[in-house]
């Protein structure tokens, strides 16, 4: 996919979810207020956490297409996982917000205190949510995976969180409701239960982005793929010394190749740029390889 539209895909879906998050975070939040609901306003903050995440792919994904410049000589491809690293970030910092939220209001029910009663408008409002919100996360999740763009895929989570969310909102409103004073519990225990899904898939995201900021070597099996390639190309002898990592979605590939002593410069030169491109055909015209040539020397058995 051409660089230009990958982007514009990008932040298309993003603007989506930008606008219907306004739309959907203000009429929570008057929902939560008018029908006395504080599930629903916690769910309305909930949603306005998506507008930071927005933000954050909208500022990043227009950098992290951008070609190598003499301070980014190996591209910008890790601005795109720096904003999945921030969006996991949030994720959790909500995750962990609903939980303690949640505790405090399950001591207090325990406590004897009497927790709220909320009104319809409550639960219409976290019914309406739930469809919106999964709505968005099938269509950003599909446009993520289809340009391959792992901060775009990181805020479609995102949007099934709220979706968990509210979930766990309608249940608690609904409980609240129609079971009756003793019921009302339901509301913070079923949101407890979703702060653990929403900080589950924030160290799923996260974890990946931190190995890859930490410069994490790419995974065994691409590794193995890549020494495969590597060793059919003809003329090569042996390799040793590769070195791997991911920059945004894009390869690193450094390795050592050896070849006949006696070949000319240009001979081993075209062995390796024979390997570069079997290398660029499996990963993509973007990948970033070096590749040092070395004499073959045979072990002779004595």
């Amino acid at each position: 996919m051409k660089k230009n539209n990958r982007t514009q895909q990008a932040q298309k879906v993003t603007w989506v979810g930008f606008f219907s998050n306004l739309i959907l975070s203000g009429g929570k939040l008057v929902a939560g207020i008018l029908g006395n609901s504080a599930a629903m306003i916690a769910d309305a903050v909930h949603s306005i956490s998506d507008f930071i995440t927005d933000v954050i792919v909208l500022a990043f994904v227009r950098y992290s297409d951008k070609e190598s410049d003499e301070d980014h000589r190996y591209g910008h491809g890790k601005y795109e996982t720096f904003a999945t690293l921030l969006i996991s970030l949030a994720l959790l910092i909500v995750g962990i917000g609903i939980f303690i939220n949640g505790v405090e209001s399950i001591y207090a029910a325990i406590g004897g205190k009497v927790l709220g009663q909320p009104s319809m408008i409550a639960l219409i409002a976290a019914i309406v949510s739930i469809i919106s919100k999964e709505w968005l996360y099938q269509y950003t999740i599909k446009i993520g995976k289809s340009i391959n763009n792992q901060a775009v895929v990181a805020n479609a989570w995102h949007h099934r969180s709220d979706a968990f969310s509210s979930i766990g909102t309608m249940i608690g409103i609904g409980g609240a409701i129609f079971l009756g004073e003793k019921w009302r519990v339901l509301d913070p225990l079923a949101g407890l239960i979703v702060s653990l899904f929403i900080m589950n898939v924030a160290i799923k995201l996260g974890l990946p982005a931190v190995k890859e900021l930490l410069e994490a070597a790419l995974p065994e099996n691409v590794e193995k793929e890549i020494i495969e390639i590597v060793n059919r190309t003809p003329g090569v002898k042996d390799h040793h010394r590769l070195k791997t990592r991911k920059i945004g979605n894009n390869y690193a590939i450094d390795l050592h190749v050896k070849m006949d002593k006696d070949l000319t410069l240009e001979e081993s030169h075209d062995i390796a740029t024979a390997i570069e491109q079997n290398l660029y055909e499996r990963y993509g015209g973007k990948t970033q390889i070096s590749i040092h040539m070395e004499p073959y020397k045979a072990i002779v058995e004595v």
